[in-house]
């Protein structure tokens, strides 16, 4: 199986993270964790950060690259 078939037609998506909502810049279903690299479903897709602009799979994987870029 690969990526497409595991994914349907649309791919990897390009986002613009908001507080509280995500732009969808180009269709797909799904984006990858800064952290662990994994796939994360757009309907399953929870955790993110705005100043980053970047998504995570899980709470400890956004509270670890918080602790790795030293912020508050």
């Amino acid at each position: 199986m690969n990526r497409i078939e595991r994914h349907g037609r649309g791919g990897e998506a390009r986002l613009r993270y908001l507080d509280g909502d995500f732009q969808v810049m180009t269709p797909g279903t799904f984006v990858r964790c800064a952290v662990t690299g994994l796939d994360i479903p757009l309907d399953e897709l929870k955790y993110w950060s705005v100043e980053r602009q970047e998504a995570y799979v899980d709470a400890p994987s956004s509270l670890a690259r918080k602790l790795e870029t030293g912020e508050d």
